[in-house]
C-alpha cells in the first residue's frame, strides 16, 4: 500500500509561499496566470515569478500548475 505524500509549504521560500497561497485563492475563481500579473499583486517581477514557480509546479501541492504559453510573457494553467 502506498500513500501520496504532500510536500509542505514551510519547505518553499517566503516568495514560493507568497506565490503558492495567491494561485490556491485566486485559482478558484480563474485557470490562467500570467507570470507579470501575479508579479504586480505580490510586488515581484515576472522573472521573480517564474523563478519561483518552478518549485511549486514540481512539488505535491493541493493544486496543479503547469507552464501554458509564451506568447507576450509566461502564463500557467491553474487547477485548484
Amino acid at each position: 500500500m502506498s500513500a501520496t505524500v504532500q510536500a509542505p509549504a514551510t519547505d518553499l521560500s517566503d516568495k514560493q509561499q507568497r506565490i503558492l497561497s495567491y494561485l490556491r485563492e485566486k485559482g478558484q475563481m480563474k485557470t490562467y496566470f500570467k507570470s507579470r500579473l501575479i508579479g504586480e499583486e505580490l510586488d515581484l517581477s515576472a522573472k521573480e515569478v517564474g523563478t519561483n514557480m518552478t518549485a511549486i509546479c514540481e512539488g505535491d501541492f493541493d493544486i496543479d500548475v503547469e507552464k501554458w504559453g509564451y506568447s507576450s510573457g509566461t502564463t500557467w494553467k491553474v487547477t485548484v
